[in-house]
């Protein structure tokens, strides 16, 4: 194995590897579970602070 061959095996392996973790990410954020965990994330800049 020489260091063009390398370079391909990284390219090939490495976008495969970049897709499938965007894929993840991406099932992740959409997955019908979080919708409220999100939500909640949302609204917490808007919320008051008066808990002092």
């Amino acid at each position: 194995m020489n260091y063009s061959d390398m370079i391909g095996f990284a390219e090939t392996w490495g976008l495969v590897y970049l897709i499938i973790l965007f894929l993840c990410t991406l099932a992740y954020a959409f997955w019908p579970g979080n919708k409220e965990k999100f939500a909640r994330g949302a609204r917490l800049p808007l919320e008051d602070d008066a808990h002092e």
